[in-house]
């Protein structure tokens, strides 16, 4: 599995709705509520081989009060 992190914006007064609708449906490892240009800082594992891009555009970007995402990807964890 490889960990992959997505910045989530949020349409405003959505973030509480987004988050728990990420965590019940069991996308995301965590999820964490934050300051600055993104709303949200969610982890989630994709499995080994999959398209990253395919995972988060069926997955993270179909929920609905996400108005923006910015996915980082992880190499190694120390």
């Amino acid at each position: 599995m490889k960990a992959v992190f997505v910045q989530i914006k949020c349409e405003l007064g959505r973030a509480y709705e987004v988050a728990n609708a990420l965590v019940d449906a069991e996308i995301a490892s965590e999820v964490y509520s934050t300051a600055g240009d993104f709303d949200l800082l969610v982890k989630l594992y994709v499995p080994e081989g999959a398209d990253i891009g395919h995972f988060i555009t069926e997955s993270v970007q179909t929920v609905e009060g996400i108005r923006d995402t910015r996915t980082i990807v992880t190499f190694k964890a120390f």
